[in-house]
């Protein structure tokens, strides 16, 4: 495994959303320098480094201008595939424009700083081979997709003409503690007001899930590892799940049995098998340390404690 300069002050932007969150506490009890950027004030924790951004106009010079950093972690931007078919702007601005955005920020102001864009699994949409490695063909489904891989292709646009070291991780099935949406926050909702829960697709569908904690483990190992030339690394545990095992594991940690079943109608934008070659990441030294079932578990404890 190989290891560049040792990071030690790093920024996360977007530090309030579910990964953004996860990561700037991991990235505290690792000991490193923090500071967390987001829309609104946190005044939980007055020990946070908090740069507070407008969210109607993206100039990151603020940022970037009284504090020096060597890593910069690109958490923000509109995270549904479903909303960016309903509004395709609003995810093209946050999703594209605020990633050139805080480029040229780090360009004028810090462009010895290192940038990580959260990607997604989605620019691949339905891939022609499983595993699909970095090198598939792009063909997304939805706008989301569509926005992701341009702000790869910025990522790479700021190293090849300005020398901002950058990195692109496309991210594919996260969950954990702490995630209000999504399938199993889906699944979980519907047992408080169905008797018989309906679900979308044939349950064959597939996805590679990766716990939240397994996330900012291979964020860190990355930062480390990666060098930084526009590099694109898929990050996920390599595994295929059928959407039909993982809400039958979900579904059996409730105390009474859930009936369920699949519509076989599929959701525009959804594709139907996913999973991830990780030689990449594996290469850096990354294992996965939690399984489905034991992610699922401790998931299901912190739903079940949740007043709603």
């Amino acid at each position: 495994m190989k290891q560049h300069k040792k990071i030690l002050n790093v920024l996360i932007i977007g530090s309030k959303g579910f990964i953004g969150h996860h990561l700037f506490n991991y990235f505290c009890e690792r000991g490193f320098q923090v500071w967390d950027a987001d829309v609104v004030f946190d005044y939980t924790n007055s020990k946070r480094y908090f740069l507070i951004l407008d969210s109607e106009n993206s100039d990151f010079s603020s940022v970037f201008q009284n504090e020096s950093y060597d890593l910069c972690v690109n958490c923000s931007g509109a995270a549904s595939v479903y909303d960016s078919i309903k509004n395709s702007k609003k995810s093209y601005y946050l999703n594209t424009v605020n990633v050139y955005n805080i480029l040229d920020a780090i360009k004028k102001f810090q462009p010895n700083c290192k940038f990580i864009n959260l990607s997604s699994a989605a620019v691949y949409g339905n891939p022609q081979h499983l595993p699909v490695s970095e090198n598939e063909s792009i063909h997304p489904l939805s706008p989301y997709g569509v926005h992701k891989y341009l702000a790869e292709q910025i990522c790479k646009e700021f190293y090849d003409y300005e020398g901002i070291k950058t990195c692109s991780l496309r991210i594919f099935s996260v969950y954990g503690v702490g995630l209000n949406k999504q399938l199993y926050w889906d699944l979980y909702k519907k047992t408080k007001t169905n008797k018989h829960i309906v679900l979308y697709g044939t349950g064959y569908e597939s996805r590679d899930f990766i716990n939240i904690f397994d996330l900012v483990r291979a964020i860190e190992i990355i930062s480390e590892c990666s060098n930084f030339e526009a590099d694109v690394i898929n990050v996920a545990n390599g595994e295929e799940i059928s959407i039909k095992d993982a809400v039958k594991i979900f579904y059996s940690f409730f105390e009474d049995e859930i009936s369920y079943s699949f519509s076989g109608e599929a959701r525009k934008g959804d594709p139907i098998n996913w999973r991830a070659d990780i030689t990449k990441l594996n290469s850096y030294g990354y294992k996965p340390t939690i399984d489905l079932d034991t992610g699922l578990k401790e998931y299901y404890d912190w739903v079940v404690k949740l007043k709603n």
